[in-house]
């Protein structure tokens, strides 16, 4: 999951899941959606989108996208965050739902592809533009693909190079390994330098530790869908090894004593205004932050400690777009999602945002700061991982995911009884979700292989 820049909503995609599956076909459609006028003309779409919440500017290239598109009409809806997921799910009940949709990646759209929501891209976009675009392992299921990438979100920590010099580190070799990290966070301590750390009271913190630290100890994302599904258990000490590790750090005095009256996005501005050595952070804000600190914000792959075939690799997210079941006219909305991949929309794309579009024919030659530059090389440009936080259970992540690094980093719980916890949440969602446990099988061999 990613969220807002500025850190200032407090909303969880979760709750959005949870609610929009006791929504059906019944529901007051007139209270929740904008009218979608009659689609007698073929060459008009609808598309329903979110991001601008997200970065800045992406309504400006939608708005110069629509306008310089001959081949169809296209009538877009900036859609609040708060809906994103069950008004696609209500309209799509009702055989109403847009054209377009903007798609969140893993379990926020896959449910819609279990549902019968969304139309498989393969055979509608031309596939090597489909590849291009990055839509990422989790877009997949049953040999098919179902979001478009539209723009990356690298899941990274970073440092902060100042307070690296001040302890006497290496600012241009950050950490590779947990032992190099602890060593690192002894440095930083003795120089009076909170090492490491951010800001957990609303959670989301600790969801991208899991993302970044269950990766180190798994050989697939299918075996992360595992833990689920009951195949694994939490309580085994390799899957519940990253609460541990946390843990580790709370008890070296590691994590700044503030970390649980920050939220996730104020726990950031500490690294770069140069009051915290390192912590997670998301690649969209890596353009600013080097700005910020004048290019002495570093990024950096969790330093490793599990023997996973996923461990010390990058992470890659990626928002995305898909076509609706309901679509009348596919094929035109596949045109328009290949013309927003087309060299001169990628351009007008960056020229608008600032940020990088989702393509692997993108020239990122264009990039002119050197943190981002090297940021996307290491992230986007060489082999990366899925983001493993998104496959976890709505209920999971609500009742095991969050406040378990929370009671941790507190000094609540142990990293085994946050295992034991993860495990009986688990249990108590595979007893009240059967339908959803067999697709998450599915879902698990596509993953796996």
């Amino acid at each position: 999951m990613t969220m807002n820049n500025n850190g200032s909503d407090g909303f969880s995609r979760r709750k959005l899941l949870q609610g929009s599956a006791a929504l059906g076909a019944g529901a007051a459609l007139s209270g929740l959606l904008p009218a979608l006028s009659a689609r007698a003309d073929a060459t008009t779409l609808n598309m329903w989108w979110w991001g601008e919440q997200e970065l800045p500017g992406l309504q400006a290239f939608l708005d110069d996208s629509v306008k310089n598109y001959s081949a169809a009409t296209v009538k877009t809806m900036l859609q609040d965050t708060a809906v994103v997921i069950s008004q696609f799910q209500t309209a799509a009940a009702a055989g109403n739902a847009p054209d377009i949709q903007y798609l969140w990646n893993g379990i926020y759209h896959m449910e819609s592809v279990w549902l019968g929501y969304l139309k498989p891209l393969n055979g509608l976009l031309k596939e090597d533009v489909l590849k291009a675009s990055q839509p990422t392992l989790l877009s997949q299921f049953g040999n098919n693909t179902y979001r478009m990438g539209w723009y990356p979100q690298p899941m990274i920590w970073i440092y902060n190079k100042d307070l690296f010099d001040k302890a006497g580190l290496n600012a241009d070799s950050p950490p590779k390994t947990w032992d190099e990290l602890l060593a690192a966070c002894d440095k930083l301590k003795s120089k009076g330098i909170a090492p490491l750390g951010g800001g957990i009271q609303d959670g989301y913190w600790g969801e991208w530790f899991f993302g970044h630290a269950l990766a180190q100890n798994i050989d697939s994302t299918g075996e992360a869908i595992d833990l689920f599904t009951g195949v694994r258990d939490f309580k085994d000490p390799k899957y519940y090894e990253q609460w541990t590790r946390l843990e580790e750090l709370k008890k070296h005095d590691f994590l700044n004593p503030d970390m649980s009256s920050l939220g996730l996005y104020p726990g950031i501005d500490l690294i770069v205004a140069g009051k915290l050595g390192m912590g997670v952070s998301v690649g969209a804000r890596v353009p600013a932050d080097s700005k910020t600190s004048n290019g002495r914000i570093g990024c950096m792959v969790m330093p490793t400690y599990g023997k996973g075939k996923m461990a010390g690799k990058p992470i890659l997210d990626s928002q995305g777009l898909g076509i609706s079941t309901n679509s009348k006219n596919p094929e035109a909305a596949a045109a328009f999602l290949e013309y927003l991949q087309s060299p001169e929309r990628l351009q007008v794309f960056w020229d608008k945002t600032g940020w990088i579009p989702a393509n692997s024919n993108f020239d990122t030659s264009i990039i002119k700061d050197e943190v981002v530059k090297s940021m996307w090389k290491s992230w986007g440009q060489s082999e990366n991982i899925p983001y493993v936080s998104n496959v976890v259970p709505g209920q999971f992540y609500d009742q095991a995911l969050l406040p378990t690094a929370q009671q941790v980093v507190q000094g609540q719980i142990t990293g085994e009884q946050a295992g034991e916890l993860a495990a009986k949440v688990a249990g108590e969602w595979r007893d009240f979700n059967p339908d959803m446990v067999e697709n998450y099988k599915k879902w698990a061999k596509d993953l796996s292989a």
